[in-house]
């Protein structure tokens, strides 16, 4: 790339200073598709030792010229305050004309509460910040509490004061809401996308898994943050019978603790569970989805989507989800799965029991309705509604 060509494309920054979950997956879907549509990229991450190379593994072979820049200082921590004041910081260091939040949520709260009380976002990015906004809770919340209350008047107050360019939305009912409620701001609706590749086959993967093939396996897939539930899959795994075909595959850094890290290892000890409890590589992501018959999704008091339903329905897999908001919504909605009542480890066993007893219709009706999902919910929808919020086209 020469400097002549560099200068007459469009320099935005991504800012993603976080390694764990959607948030590696995400930034490489953005940095595809803003680099198919000419733009010069700049991206804040972390590239502290360790989280460095897993930055750099999501990253490769991208079809372009990317600077990258730390997100964090030489004491490893985020520039400034870490909120406003740090995109500031990475957009003035990076040259980049505006910036992009690949999670906006990492500053929103924030900005909602100073604005709230007549303080604003550092000056500089005003009219160039823009993101998705993945779990905008307060505007879900009932019309009066006191997390509505102190947010509400900032968010509107920024919006009115045109500091966005954009703000996208995951949740496409809240989206129409929003727009309906503010029809002259930059708001926008972007599918959760259902990446592509995690339709594999079923017997070889749980051959590499060492899982035989007539058991049904359940996957547990993520982090092991107490709010995705680890603790409920694997109680409710326990009421099963111990000749029942269902297995438990959890993968992901899960680190349990307690009496959850003892339970899981008595499943282990009886050939009813697997754990791989470490960082799990994109290979082996997908080998996980294609050996899955079915996918847990027990969170608890979960808000927004999630990257695990979107790879479910790549998979074709059905999924058994809490019965919470935007996620137990779109299982009954689109016919995805079960739902059972969060946190309730009888309910989600007798789904368990329930997902074993499937007859070859029920299980073709599940992979129809995930194949209609996952294209309405695809990598092309996704990469249109972007460019779309960025006036690309």
């Amino acid at each position: 790339m020469t400097p002549s060509s560099a200068s007459s494309k469009k320099h935005l920054l991504l800012y993603e200073p976080r390694t764990e979950g959607h948030h590696l997956g995400w930034l490489r879907f953005i940095a595809d598709d803003l680099l198919s549509a000419d733009f010069q990229l700049s991206i804040a991450a972390d590239l502290r030792p360790g989280a460095r190379e897993h930055v750099g593994q999501n990253l490769a072979g991208l079809p372009g010229e990317v600077k990258l820049l730390s997100a964090y200082d030489e004491n490893g921590r985020r520039h400034l305050d870490g909120k406003a004041r740090s995109v500031a910081h990475c957009l003035k260091a990076s040259g980049a004309q505006n910036v992009f939040l690949c999670a906006l949520d990492e500053i929103a709260s924030h900005c909602w509460r100073g604005a709230t009380f007549g303080l604003r976002p550092p000056a500089e990015l005003r009219g160039r910040m823009g993101g998705i906004y993945h779990r905008p809770r307060f505007l879900a919340a009932p019309k009066w509490s006191p997390d509505r209350a102190l947010k509400i008047p900032g968010f509107q107050r920024l919006l009115r004061e045109g500091w966005w360019r954009q703000i996208l939305f995951v949740d496409e009912f809240l989206a129409a809401e929003m727009r309906t409620a503010n029809p002259s701001s930059p708001i926008y609706f972007l599918p959760d996308a259902c990446p592509a590749g995690y339709d594999g086959d079923a017997v070889a993967a749980k051959t590499k898994l060492e899982i035989s093939s007539d058991r049904k396996v359940f996957l547990f897939y993520g982090t092991g943050a107490r709010r995705k539930g680890l603790h409920v899959a694997v109680e409710a795994m326990l009421q099963l019978s111990t000749d029942s075909p269902a297995f438990l595959l959890c993968a992901g850094q899960q680190n349990p603790v307690g009496q959850t890290a003892a339970d899981l290892a008595q499943l282990v000890r009886q050939n009813r569970a697997r754990l791989l409890d470490r960082y799990v590589t994109l290979a082996e992501e997908k080998m996980c989805f294609a050996a899955g018959d079915a996918v847990l999704l027990p969170y608890l008091n979960h808000f927004g989507t999630s990257g695990v339903l979107s790879r479910a329905m790549s998979a074709g897999k059905p999924v058994i989800v809490s019965d919470e908001q935007l996620l137990g919504r779109l299982t009954r909605e689109h016919r995805l799965g079960l739902v059972f009542p969060s946190g309730k480890v009888s309910a989600l066993a007798q789904s368990l029991r329930q997902m074993t007893q499937l007859s070859a219709a029920d299980i073709n009706q599940f992979a129809a309705a995930a194949r209609n999902y996952a294209q309405t919910y695809s990598r092309a929808a996704f990469r249109v509604a972007l460019l779309r919020s960025l006036a690309v086209i």
